[in-house]
């Protein structure tokens, strides 16, 4: 399950003014944030490398290296280029705003600094960021059908693919606002773990939902999964051309269980396992059962 972090947010604030730097630090400190200072851009981008912030407040005018050229850099570092950037800063021309944003902020505060504006607009920054960050891990670790959900069941996001394979069931957006928010509910009700498999009724198309966690948001994460599409060990079946209980065999060896765990979960020896073991080997080429793991995954994710 995807729990929520307890730690606390990490802040760079760089700023070549102590007093400002001095009213900041104790203004974050008091929200229960970590700061780290930086008195010029260099110095910013040394310590963003080494300690990645949760977001970042640049003052725009600063000697050697200003703001708007620290946040250019920034954002052309791939490592660096999601973290928010908020400008401080005493200019407050269109034209300065305008420059901030083009650099690659995503908002700009005037100074002298309120700080409940500050805190209030980091938060929501801080939210956005989490919310983008979710989405692409997800998307990066567990293929693309995804979406999240409230526990009312209604969507919250959803991938294009996952759009798609909707509006391939022809199930309609009152639908989904009705029938399958209804299904949804009343399956986390009964509080479902992860792996647990909801089949969806009312369509004349297949159409099952997988419970994958629960993102920091508390929205509900699930994979909309293709029921006329052979899946899991049915798959490998298909596309290696082995028995059901090899294809049930190597699903689990794909999903990192041990001999004596997969013998448990079908009710056979750990002998039987291994002899298994032995005929799925040379039917994919392979000589251990690192390398099965890694063709059957393949096959898995290319269908995701």
């Amino acid at each position: 399950m995807i729990t929520p972090s307890n730690k606390s947010d990490i802040v760079l604030v760089v700023d070549d003014s102590p007093d400002a730097l001095s009213l900041i630090h104790d203004t974050l400190e008091a929200a229960k944030m970590d700061v780290l200072v930086a008195l010029e851009g260099k110095q910013a981008l040394t310590i963003a490398r080494r300690i990645r912030p949760d977001i970042i407040l640049l003052d725009a005018i600063m000697p050697n290296m200003d703001g708007f050229e620290t946040c250019r850099a920034l954002k052309a570092d791939q490592s660096l280029a999601s973290i928010p950037v908020i400008f401080m800063t005493g200019l407050s021309d269109t034209d300065d705003i305008v420059r901030g944003l083009e650099a690659g902020g995503v908002d700009y505060l005037t100074k002298p600094i309120q700080p409940n504006e500050l805190i209030a607009r980091m938060r929501v920054h801080l939210s956005n960021a989490r919310l983008s960050n979710n989405a692409q891990s997800a998307l990066d670790s567990m293929g693309q059908y995804l979406m999240t959900t409230t526990y009312a069941g209604e969507i919250a996001w959803a991938t294009p693919q996952t759009y798609a394979l909707l509006a391939k069931a022809r199930a309609s957006s009152e639908w989904q606002s009705t029938e399958l928010a209804l299904q949804i509910r009343l399956w986390l009700a009964h509080q479902p773990v992860v792996g647990n498999l909801l089949k969806l009724s009312g369509l004349d198309y297949p159409l099952a939902l997988k419970m994958m966690g629960v993102t920091e948001q508390k929205e509900v994460l699930l994979r909309l999964e293709d029921g006329d599409k052979p899946a899991g060990p049915a798959l490998l079946k298909k596309e290696l051309d082995l028995t059901d209980r090899e294809s049930e065999v190597l699903h689990w060896i794909a999903n990192g269980k041990t001999n004596r765990e997969i013998a448990e979960i079908l009710e056979m020896s750990p002998r039987t396992v291994n002899k298994h073991l032995e005929q799925i080997f040379p039917k994919l080429g392979v000589e251990n059962r690192t390398s099965a793991a890694g063709v059957a995954l393949r096959v898995l994710s290319a269908e995701r």
